[in-house]
This record gives structure tokens, sequence and C-alpha cells, in this order.
């Protein structure tokens, strides 16, 4: 015999109860399905910007540093 048994209701309410707990489960399961799908989403974004950056810091060329010499 399960150790809690007497604890969980008997009957009818008992399929209410394991209804609940179907239903959590499920909510539980697609709220990480959408969390996962969204990090995905962010992780492909931040790949394809990090493939602009690269692009350009390998087109540009760099540009020497001028200072500002005084009219004077």
């Amino acid at each position: 015999m399960l150790p809690f048994a007497d604890a969980l209701p008997s009957g009818e309410a008992s399929k209410y109860v394991a209804a609940a707990y179907v239903v959590f489960v499920v909510l539980i399961v697609v709220y990480v399905a959408i969390m996962a799908a969204k990090l995905q989403r962010i992780e492909r974004e931040l790949r394809e910007l990090a493939g602009f950056a690269e692009h350009r810091a390998n087109d540009e060329e760099p540009s020497p540093v001028t200072e500002a010499v005084p009219n004077g």
C-alpha cells in the first residue's frame, strides 16, 4: 500500500484531483516548450548579429586615429 494513500481523496473527487494534476502538468510542458522556442529564436538572432559584427569588422579597414591639432 502507498504510504500516503489514505491522504488521497477517494471516489468521485479523485477523478477531479487527477484531472487537475494532468492539466497542471500539461501547462508546465506547454510553458517549457514556449520558453525553449524563445531561447532558440534568441540564440539564432545572436548568432546572426555576431555574424554581422564579424563581417563588418573584417570589411572595415582600421582608420588611423587623428588628433585634433589646435589652430593657433
